[in-house]
């Protein structure tokens, strides 16, 4: 070290990278000079406690709650629903009526539209309405004792609603985020609450493998026979969810739209709506869309344990009983070969079955 003129191995790397320290000085200056007053813009760098607090007073100011249907009101209504599910169990609408997906239904009555993994083209806009006549019309009770007593409280205007959409929930079960169609529905967004109380959120994201959800904007109650509006900045400019962990009981909702008279629909000749050969019985146009499995009537009323909250539960459970299971076929399998080999043995070869035995055991 001293040889070279240097004392300390600080100094030496110094003077090896002299533009480290022009680096910094550059960093330094720029941090006191443009880049902090850019923080300090309210438009660009706000608190963001603040943007959130002003968002969900924008997106309260496009909600309407109303409490208009009793408790007697729900029960009859609650009835007719289980009557929807019955039907469609039973294969009794047409294909497009019916979507199944993991722990949610969905009935398309007057209007239904392609969306999510349905779209040949993903991204907003893409969806479609389906052909006329590819899902049922709305069922008379959706008329009487639903849109009668909305049109007679003033929530919508008389012969507004041409869609009805009834999901049923089971308990976990959600919807991701998302903003209804600009193009195919017109505001308001009415919708109606039945089984159970929840809860609708907004400006979430979604994360799967588990499934997680961040906070919202906006976390909604949504009480049993409640009617929720959605217009302005709540339905066009920000995305609306049902949560997994909010669907504790089962939940209904019937929501009740307009169709644009401009919005797009498939073609008859799309591959979705192909037509199938006459010799196909028409039995087979009235299955299920995307499932055929039987819903359990018992699952609505069993609580279910989420995989977002209990995963390390989940994991602990599965393989020992994975494990217990295999032990069991393993044993079961043993045995029943142990009785094969008795049975086509001769009394004297023994000591040949039960070798046979040890080498299956092991």
């Amino acid at each position: 070290m001293a040889a070279s003129g240097f004392t300390d191995l600080r100094e030496k790397l110094k003077s090896m990278t002299p533009h480290r320290d022009n680096y910094k000085n550059k960093n330094s200056d720029h941090s006191n000079g443009s880049k902090r007053k850019y923080h300090d813009s309210e438009e660009d760098f706000s608190d963001p406690e603040e943007q959130r607090e002003v968002e969900a007073r924008k997106v309260k100011s496009g909600i309407t709650q109303v409490s208009i249907f009793s408790t007697e009101e729900c029960s009859v209504i609650e009835a007719k629903i289980d009557e929807v599910v019955s039907n469609g169990e039973k294969g009794l609408y047409r294909e497009h009526t019916v979507d199944r997906a993991p722990l949610r239904n969905k009935y398309f009555f007057g209007e239904g539209y392609t969306y999510g993994s349905q779209l040949e083209k993903r991204g907003p806009g893409q969806e479609r309405l389906y052909s006329k006549g590819e899902v049922d019309d709305i069922p008379n009770w959706v008329h009487e004792l639903v849109i009668k007593k909305l049109v007679a409280s003033r929530v919508i205007p008389e012969d507004f609603v041409n869609s009805a959409v009834i999901n049923d929930y089971q308990p976990g079960g959600c919807i991701v985020s998302h903003v209804d169609p600009i193009h195919i529905f017109e505001r308001p967004i009415v919708s109606v609450s039945f089984f159970s109380d929840s809860a609708l959120c907004f400006g979430c994201k979604f994360q799967f493998k588990p499934i997680r959800v961040s906070e919202p904007v906006l976390f909604l109650p949504v009480r049993r026979g409640s009617v929720t509006v959605l217009s302005g900045y709540a339905a066009d400019e920000i995305t609306h969810c049902i949560r997994p962990q909010d669907i504790k009981e089962r939940r209904a909702v019937i929501i009740l739209r307009k169709t644009r008279p401009e919005a797009p629909r498939l073609e008859t000749n799309s591959p979705s709506n192909a037509v199938l050969p006459a010799s196909i019985p028409d039995r087979h146009l009235l299955k299920a869309k995307r499932s055929h499995r039987k819903a359990d009537p018992d699952a609505a009323h069993r609580p279910r344990i989420l995989e977002m909250d209990k995963e390390e539960n989940r994991r602990s459970a599965v393989f020992p009983r994975h494990r217990r299971r295999s032990g069991s076929s393993a044993e079961n399998f043993w045995r029943r070969s142990h009785e094969s080999a008795r049975s086509y043995d001769h009394p004297d070869d023994s000591a040949n079955s039960a070798r046979k035995v040890k080498m299956r055991r092991h």
